[in-house]
This record gives C-alpha cells, structure tokens and sequence, in this order.
C-alpha cells in the first residue's frame, strides 16, 4: 500500500533564511503540495548556542510572506521543535547502545580528522580509525571515571546502501569505508544532527524529504539509521543549491538573507526570480507558489549548483 505523502520544512534558526533556503523550501513545497500531501514545519534547534528565537519567528513569517504554507508543526505546536525532543533522542541513543553500536570517543575534532585521513581508499574507518573504537571495557571504564565526558560514535555499517534519489538518482554508499563513525551526541551532551533528524522523520511519518543538495550524502546514513531504529525511511529527493562566489550561501554569512530581500521586492517577485533560476520558469515574471503548482515537473528543476551575482 503506498504510503501519503508526508513533507517537511525543518530550518534551523540559526540566521535569516538566505536566498538557497527559500529555493529548497519553494521546491519542497511544490513537490508536496503537487502530490496532495501533507507538509510539516519542524524547527531544527537542537544547538542552543546558535539557535535564536527571533530567528525563528521571522522564518516561519517569511514562509507566510511568501505563500508556502504548513498544515502542521511549528509555532502551533511545540512538539515540532528539537529542543523540546530530548527524551525522543535520548530513547533512540539507548535503543542504539542496547545493540552495541556506540561507543565513547574522546578524541578531538583534530584527532578525528587527521585519524580519518590518514586511511587508505576502501578501508574501513571504524577500526582502525578511531582509536576509542577498540577501547576495551575496563579501558573506557578508566577513562570514563576521570570525569572527562566523551562524545559519543554510531558504528557505521559496512554495507553497501542505496537510496534512489529523485532527482540526482542512485547514491550508493558504504559508511564505514567512506565515511567513518560518526558522532550523534557531542560531548556537552546535545544530540546530533544526524540522530535526530533521523528519529524525528520516522516519528513524525515523513515520507519525503526535499532539501538542498548539501545533504545528499547523508542520505543514505539517515536510510539505514532509520531502519535499524525499526522505523520506514522516506523518499529522497534533492535541490540544487545557490552558490555565490563558488561556495553554498549561508545563513551565518547573512547571505541575501529574506529580511533583505523583502525591502527590495514584493513575494511574487522573488518567487518569480527564484522559479526562473531553479529552471521552472523561462523568464523571472512574478508568480505566485500556486501558479507554479500546474506544470510543477522536477524534470525541469536543474541538477548544477546555480551561480547567482558575480
């Protein structure tokens, strides 16, 4: 039985949202609403450091602004932001260590990388990349007991995984041999992107998931996360992305953020600009999202990175 589609937005308040954003957003919405499915908003502010709760406000009244709507999450209801998912996350992690695939890393960020570079094309990165991984008990034990708290590492598979995207197609990937352990709680104890976006498309019933190209290669990791925590993972399918100068626009650059955009044009406007540079549209003539909806085709969208100013 095919499943309804279920679609998200999940920002993460960390800055404005720039001009990348709202094309993956536009694009998300699209392809949701293209199909009568339901579209989430889910707010990604697990990093207290970095997220900021006027950023947020002004994301979801700038997807207002601009006509992408939601039927359900945040700010309606809070049980769509990550801060307040701990214990989700928490019970996850558990469930992961009750089948021994974590272990306590209290290796560096330069200890890790230099660890993780320093092995052979193919080689397996779990062991012997990370010297924690072959800790014994009493060792980890020790080291636990001096008060120092680790970071904590998934295994990764050492498996071939496949997830069909729908639009960039297959991405093949075997974690442990391209891609290493890697961490789902930082020390300081704030769970990691990875494990909670996983935990939280399978609990909210995402059945697909459009976002920038950025996250293409997480996709596979995310596929299997998923399945191993029993859940069903969604369909895939990716965004080019607004490159300015060679490199992703950013939210901490404050790159062609929203708030900038607004004073200089009305919504319409900057979904026309925005059609036109993913492909959707042969000029950049104002449109509205739902215009868009008629001949919406992800044939159209391009796959090259889109280089925008000069």
């Amino acid at each position: 039985m095919e499943r309804k589609v279920v679609g998200r937005f999940a920002p993460s308040p960390s800055g404005y949202l720039h001009l990348g954003n709202l094309l993956a957003m536009l694009l998300a919405w699209l392809d949701c609403r293209a199909q009568k499915g339901t579209l989430l908003f889910r707010l990604e502010d697990l990093d207290p450091a970095r997220s900021k709760p006027q950023f947020a406000a002004a994301m979801a009244e700038d997807l207002r602004w601009l006509g992408l709507d939601w039927d359900r999450g945040w700010p309606e209801d809070g049980a769509y932001a990550q801060s307040g998912r701990t214990a989700r996350y928490e019970a996850a992690f558990e469930k992961l260590q009750a089948l021994d695939l974590v272990y306590p890393c209290w290796c560096s960020r330069a200890q890790r990388l230099a660890a993780a570079s320093a092995l052979a094309p193919g080689e397996a990165q779990h062991d012997p990349g990370c010297p924690c991984a072959r800790l014994s008990q009493k060792e980890r034990a020790a080291r636990l007991l001096t008060g120092r708290a680790p970071a904590w590492k998934l295994r990764s598979p050492d498996q071939w995984i496949t997830v069909e995207d729908g639009h960039y197609g297959a991405q093949t990937q075997n974690p442990a041999r391209e891609r290493g352990d890697w961490v789902i709680r930082r020390a300081d104890g704030v769970f990691a992107y990875q494990l909670a976006v996983s935990v939280d498309d399978m609990e909210m019933g995402v059945t697909r998931v459009v976002r920038g190209r950025d996250l293409l290669d997480s996709s596979p990791r995310q596929k299997w996360l998923i399945e191993t925590l029993g859940g069903q993972a969604p369909s895939y399918c990716h965004a080019p992305l607004l490159v300015d100068g060679g490199g992703k626009l950013s939210k901490r650059l404050g790159s062609l953020s929203t708030q900038s955009l607004r004073r200089e044009m009305g919504p319409e406007t900057l979904v026309g600009k925005l059609a036109f540079l993913a492909g959707l549209r042969e000029t950049d003539a104002p449109v509205t999202p739902r215009e868009l909806l008629g001949d919406f085709d992800w044939a159209r969208v391009k796959t090259e990175d889109i280089p925008i100013g000069e």
